[in-house]
């Protein structure tokens, strides 16, 4: 064999191995993308549909800031398009970018892209009136990246519809999958933020009962810019020659989704699991009935009447712990300071043990501008979980020692 034949095969070599190593990564990602998008939309779907067919709508402000108001029929309707367009957008989102189905079912390709482009106008377009007309939580900077991320779903819905009318199908393709990704923003931070925690070992940079500060702004601007810049570097790879810059690609797409894996397992456990749990608990929840009767009879009526169904009615309702934390912060960040210490309170008495009672009864005096409780509650939930480092970075803002 020649010098130059023997350079040539090397090339060669390395080439395909680039090539092989740069699909292998992007299929590895969307495989990882689209069973955790399932998973979430798994839990979506069996939450608010169980919730709703058992006449439990107040459960859908659980997870969402005015998921049902009552009076609002407007409003309600705008949620219900924006949680149906998510499962849509996921579920076609995945058929859609599977090379099998355009060669094997080119008609349904199109009619499922046609529901695809559909579901991501409405989607955000229903994510807008959410935001700037039903209000949501969060500061003027997440709800400007947030509008910018549905900006940019407009903007790419429109290009990949213009250059598929064109039959352009290279650049459609680009951005069809630039569409994709930008899409998947509100997927992609639920995923993102556990990994956060991890990371920085607590909630850095976020308010949890506000859910604002400098932390979630990055957040908020990451889950669409991050997987946006895999994106272009996959489609830069791929359009320019070179060995070197496809192998570069691959490997950053291998250790994004090596984190997006860690992320979709940690959201998995904490949040879409629990969910799925909720929306198949056939008991009612506790939350409903002590906050009709706060609106009724006050905070009192309220606690009196938890002790009396606990010991009368404990199969028939949820009694669960997140039950009194989660209704204690809805309380909480409806500035109800009373009610929410109240029913924050009722929890510690409920689950003595739990460290996460003494930190949210903690969270709700420090707001309430009790310090010394705040103090108090904090350094509980500390000595029962050492490795708290949120409930030391809060004694540490209150200045205790």
């Amino acid at each position: 064999m020649s010098t130059m034949a023997a350079v040539s095969q090397v090339r060669f070599g390395t080439k395909w191995s680039a090539d092989a190593a740069l699909k292998g990564a992007a299929r590895f990602w969307f495989v990882l993308v689209v069973l955790g998008q399932l998973v979430f939309a798994f839990s979506i779907a069996s939450f608010y549909i169980s919730t709703a067919a058992r006449g439990e709508l107040s459960q859908w402000n659980k997870f969402m800031t005015h998921g049902n108001v009552a009076g609002q029929p407007i409003g309600n309707g705008v949620v219900v398009v924006h949680l149906v367009g998510v499962v849509l957008l996921i579920v076609c989102g995945a058929l859609q970018l599977v090379p099998q189905v355009l060669r094997r079912a080119p008609k349904f390709h199109r009619w499922n892209g046609r529901v695809y482009l559909v579901s991501a106008l409405s989607l955000s377009a229903a994510g807008m009136y959410m935001l700037w007309v039903r209000g949501t939580v969060g500061g003027l900077g997440v709800h400007m990246a947030t509008t910018t991320n549905v900006v940019l779903i407009w903007v790419c819905a429109g290009m990949a519809l213009r250059y598929a009318l064109q039959r352009d199908f290279k650049r459609h393709r680009a951005w069809a999958l630039r569409l994709y990704v930008v899409s998947l923003g509100g997927w992609f931070i639920r995923v993102l933020f556990p990994l956060w925690i991890v990371v920085f070992r607590g909630p850095l940079g976020v308010d949890l009962t506000t859910l604002t500060g400098p932390g979630l702004l990055i957040l908020t601007y990451g889950e669409y810019l991050v997987p946006l810049a895999a994106v272009e570097l996959y489609l830069r790879a791929q359009a320019r020659p070179g060995a070197a810059r496809r192998w570069a690609a691959a490997v950053v797409l291998f250790v994004l989704t090596l984190g997006m894996a860690t992320g979709t397992v940690l959201a998995t456990a904490g949040s879409w699991v629990p969910t799925t749990k909720i929306a198949f608990d056939s008991r009612k929840p506790i939350s409903d009935v002590l906050d009709a009767t706060i609106k009724q009879s006050g905070l009192a009526a309220a606690v009196a009447q938890y002790h009396a169904l606990k010991t009368t009615a404990q199969a028939t309702y949820n009694f669960d712990e997140s039950q009194l934390n989660d209704f204690g912060y809805v309380l909480l960040r409806a500035k109800k300071y009373p009610e929410a210490i109240g029913i924050l309170a009722l929890n510690v008495e409920a689950y003595p043990k739990s460290a996460n009672v003494y930190d949210s009864l903690g969270e709700a005096y420090m707001d309430a501008g009790d310090r010394a409780e705040a103090i108090a509650n904090y350094r509980r939930s500390v000595e029962m979980n050492p490795k708290s480092s949120g409930g030391r970075k809060m004694l540490e803002r209150l200045g205790a020692r």
